[in-house]
């Protein structure tokens, strides 16, 4: 009998020692796919809750620079007016829960309102923004909430935060009793915020996006 082929003689003695060498080593064998420490590792089934959350308030308050400063940590210096609505999503955790916020950052321009009108209706929560140094746009508060409610907003139900933006400059003339007195009466939340500095932006998210959490699972 002629001698066997020496790569036919190694793989016996591989497979007799029980060695991993050989062709079911290979990507792709059976043997490959079998070992647990090359298992793929299981998916999530953790249902995502999705929220949509708006913001409003004249232009030039600050309503970007707020949510840029939560979502990407960062402050924009250089003033570039929201063209009808701005879109994004982050995604934070609440309780075990995996959150999608989805943001929806309406122009204070009166030249959008037709294109405002259409994102009122099923908002969860909302941000009011004025800036704290200019009382035009706090006057222009009760228009807004006008707008919200004949929009189809559920003013009732909505989480919304009133929100005195831009706390780091000079020559202040709304101060926090008046604000906050404004929103009581609206029944709203009131917070002062600083996109410039950080300040309480993301203590202010966090509890919009956990007080609208409570709502939506508790309904």
């Amino acid at each position: 009998m002629p001698p066997r082929p020496r790569q036919d003689r190694d793989r016996d003695r591989d497979r007799d020692r029980g060695s991993p060498r050989g062709e079911d080593d290979r990507p792709g064998s059976v043997a490959a796919i079998e070992r647990p420490a090359r298992l793929a590792p299981r998916r999530s089934n953790r249902q995502i809750m999705r929220l949509k959350i708006l913001s409003g308030g004249n232009s030039m308050v600050g309503k970007s620079c707020i949510i840029k400063r939560f979502s990407e940590g960062r402050f924009v210096r250089k003033y570039v007016g929201t063209i009808g609505i701005d879109y994004g999503v982050k995604a934070i955790g609440i309780r075990n829960h995996d959150v999608r916020v989805n943001f929806w950052d309406m122009a204070g321009s009166p030249a959008y309102l037709e294109v405002r009108n259409e994102f009122y209706k099923d908002a969860q929560g909302m941000l009011l923004v004025f800036d704290v140094t200019n009382r035009a746009s706090f006057e222009a508060l009760g228009r807004w909430i006008t707008e919200a409610k004949e929009s189809g907003a559920d003013w009732g139900s909505m989480i919304v935060y009133l929100v005195g933006n831009k706390t780091d400059l000079p020559r202040r003339v709304i101060q926090e009793a008046e604000a906050s007195a404004f929103a009581q009466t609206h029944k709203m939340q009131y917070w002062e915020t600083s996109a410039q500095s950080g300040d309480n932006v993301s203590d202010m998210f966090l509890a919009l996006f956990t007080s609208v959490y409570n709502r939506v699972t508790k309904a």
